[in-house]
């Protein structure tokens, strides 16, 4: 099946879930990026302006997100996908462990027909979701997990560089990691 015409359906299908909307609210945001994608990058949920536009990653978070991929991978974020588990606003802001359960199914779906080598994991919620598994951030941050024939790579949700300077050196060195990891695949600004 064509990559985007698996894609379309898929959203048709969670426009079409009841229980994806419940307790949320706004437009949903699918995703987007190259179909053909090496690269995933995972958040969490729409924020509010995400939730405006159907565009994910578009905030503060957002920027600074593109950013890193434009400067530090050196990719252009047209060749990257870019998404979450959760594809609707929670209404209370975090979503919910049974909001991630809803969204769990689409989204490996999702995963699925991208079939992207690289899958970034920004943040706690992202863990949880893709991995099912409650893991420490900060302590794994940088780190690899193959797992199902996947390789994930956790990093902080960029949010938490936006809200915690600290931080910003945190995700910057995961993002040299990371530069490093998809060169040794061979594909990215070093060996191009």
């Amino acid at each position: 099946m064509n990559k985007v015409i698996g894609l379309k359906k898929l959203a048709a299908e969670i426009e079409h879930c009841a229980d994806c909307k419940k307790d949320s609210t706004g437009k949903m945001v699918f995703g987007e990026g190259d179909p053909d994608a090496k690269i995933m990058f995972v958040g969490e949920a729409p924020g509010k302006n995400e939730a405006e536009t159907g565009r994910p990653f578009i905030g503060r978070s957002g920027k600074y997100l593109r950013s890193l991929i434009r400067n530090i991978l050196n990719l252009n974020e047209k060749d990257v996908y870019i998404t979450s588990p959760v594809k609707y606003l929670p209404k209370r802001g975090t979503p919910s462990k049974k909001q991630i359960d809803t969204a769990r199914p689409f989204f490996m779906k999702q995963l699925t027909i991208i079939k992207p080598k690289v899958i970034v994991l920004l943040g706690k919620t992202a863990v949880a979701a893709v991995l099912n598994q409650d893991i420490s951030i900060l302590k794994e941050h940088g780190s690899l997990i193959d797992q199902n024939n996947k390789i994930y790579f956790i990093t902080l949700h960029p949010a938490a560089a936006i809200r915690f300077a600290k931080f910003r050196s945190t995700i910057a060195s995961d993002f040299d990691a990371l530069k490093i990891i998809t060169a040794k695949l061979g594909w990215g600004s070093e060996s191009e």
